[in-house]
């Protein structure tokens, strides 16, 4: 039996894991725990950077959770992403004659060819109010993760 010290995760690790966002509540937000676990690169963007923080110096075999403040995740709510969006503009950029409910989280096509979701806030004749933050922007945020290997 060798008494090696686990691998740790480090800025540019590769990790196989189980990981979970959710709701401090429990909704799950993403899971892989129901699935296959998620393989990916640290420092390459594939999870929020205020997560990888969160993992650096973990060992292999960790099963941890972490309650993130609100705001910490995914950043503060930015009232200037509350935006009106003509009627006009909303058809030409989402699913044509789509009927729309206060709630709904709608796709837009960005100009150059991305894309971005607003929730709708209002429905008006001639236009409507979309707010563009993400939907955990604000919100406190519960982050469990099980590190099955560490390269």
């Amino acid at each position: 039996m060798s008494n090696a010290q686990p691998p740790v995760v480090t800025a540019s690790a590769y990790l196989t894991l189980h990981y979970r966002l959710a709701t401090v509540d429990g909704a799950d937000i993403v899971t892989t725990f129901n699935g296959t676990p998620a393989t990916l690169m640290l420092g390459q963007g594939q999870l929020a950077p205020v997560l990888e923080q969160l993992l650096l110096g973990l060992p292999e075999g960790t099963h941890k959770t972490f309650d993130l403040e609100p705001g910490v995740g995914f950043g503060p709510r930015n009232p200037e992403l509350v935006r009106p969006v003509s009627r006009a503009t909303l058809d030409a950029n989402s699913v044509p004659g789509a009927d729309y409910k206060v709630g709904d989280l709608v796709d837009f096509a960005a100009p150059g060819g991305g894309r971005f979701a607003g929730v709708l806030r209002e429905l008006g004749e001639t236009e409507a109010l979309f707010d563009f933050n993400h939907p955990l922007a604000g919100q406190p945020v519960r982050f469990e993760v099980n590190l099955i290997s560490v390269l």
